[in-house]
């Protein structure tokens, strides 16, 4: 099974640290995921100079990794994914919870106003997706879910109009 882990195009150095960590590959592993791709972003991995270039290919603790900075369209990696890890990047929450995908969640407490952990925790209360600290990720990933999220309810452009003409007055 495919684990894809996301930090968007931001730096977020810690969740890719961890997630290329033996606690969270042995628990990948044991959860049955044998196939790990991380997008890294702009993120800098201090652990092992070998996953700093545009992309590398390896395995650690009976997974097989492949790390790449970026690519175009994420969305074949969201659409392969058993598993999704994210930043929580409202962009990539929104198109991860519209493919239906199970998502874990790390908000990145660097980033100003700290909004990433108020989306995080409304859609977590919501049962939507499954939110987590970097500390927490390997015990998160363990005892983690799937068939208890919420599903995400499609878009429904009609609202935003509805709301748009009321506001003008046309209602």
């Amino acid at each position: 099974m495919l684990v894809f882990v996301t930090v968007g195009s931001t730096r977020f150095d810690v969740l890719v640290e961890a997630s290329i960590s033996e606690p969270v590959l042995s628990t990948l592993r044991d959860s049955g995921y044998d196939r790990l791709i991380i997008q890294r972003g702009n993120s800098v991995i201090e652990s092992s100079e070998e996953f700093n270039g545009e992309s590398c290919t390896i395995q650690r603790h009976g997974v097989d990794i492949e790390i790449w900075r970026f690519k175009p369209f994420i969305q074949a990696e969201c659409e392969q994914a058993d598993l999704v890890i994210s930043h929580a990047g409202s962009g990539t929450i929104l198109d991860v919870l519209r493919l239906g995908k199970p998502l874990i969640v790390v908000p990145n407490p660097t980033l100003l106003d700290n909004h990433q952990e108020e989306l995080a925790s409304a859609l977590q209360i919501l049962g939507h997706l499954k939110a987590t600290s970097i500390q927490d990720l390997a015990a998160t990933i363990a005892s983690f879910e799937p068939r208890d999220l919420v599903p995400f309810p499609p878009f429904d452009g009609t609202k935003f109009s509805k709301l748009v003409d009321e506001e003008m007055g046309f209602i």
